[in-house]
């Protein structure tokens, strides 16, 4: 791959901080709830899930674009669940996009489907982890 951007955060830990190496992102990291902690900060579900779901309708624009399709009422949900899977932990993910009236049936399947082929994060994640996909 010949990089056109490289993004850089350096982290201490789920209770920790993340920074990203301009600081634009600077976090305090905390266990939510769920797994035992004060949830007083965000964790790395969070972040993965806003940017996968940033990721996704960004590919679904540009999937959209070629297609002739206006992407712009389009909003995508992802939500990132942790659980243990016998070897440790493991992520899944549930993608649930919103198309707005005029996509719905086919088209906007198609749409929702070119883009998971497309987006880097689907990639990245395909084969690794289950990813569903919800059109609503």
């Amino acid at each position: 791959m010949d990089a056109l951007y490289t993004a850089a955060a350096t982290a201490n830990g789920r209770e920790g901080r993340a920074v990203s190496s301009d600081g634009r992102i600077d976090l305090a990291l905390a266990l939510p709830p769920a797994l035992g902690g004060d949830g007083e900060g965000t964790n790395p579900e969070q972040l993965f899930a806003a940017g996968y779901a940033a990721c996704f309708a960004s590919a679904m624009g540009a999937v959209g674009r070629e297609m002739k399709i206006d992407t712009k009422d389009a909003a995508v949900t992802a939500e990132v669940s942790i659980g243990k899977d016998g070897g440790g932990f493991g992520l899944a993910v549930v993608l649930r996009v919103e198309l707005p009236r005029e996509l719905e049936g086919e088209t906007g399947r198609r749409l929702v489907e070119t883009a998971h082929a497309f987006c880097p994060y689907s990639k990245a994640t395909r084969g690794n982890i289950d990813v569903q996909l919800m059109i609503e």
